[in-house]
């Protein structure tokens, strides 16, 4: 499944790896993620919020 969030739907972000020796190599990093029952529709679902979502309230706990 993709790690994107089901509200606001920020995904990963993309960049490098730096060594000393400045090897680069690709890396992501992704959203911090929770499984979170919520009200939609007037009914209880489980989606993956991410945790800004929760904090600002955007996410109605059901």
């Amino acid at each position: 499944m993709a790690q994107v969030c089901e509200l606001c739907g920020k995904g990963p972000q993309f960049g490098n790896n730096i060594s000393h020796a400045h090897n680069v190599t690709r890396r992501r990093w992704n959203p911090n993620l929770q499984s979170v029952k919520a009200l939609t529709n007037g009914a209880t679902k489980r989606v993956k919020v991410c945790t800004s979502c929760i904090k600002t309230g955007k996410v109605v706990k059901g």
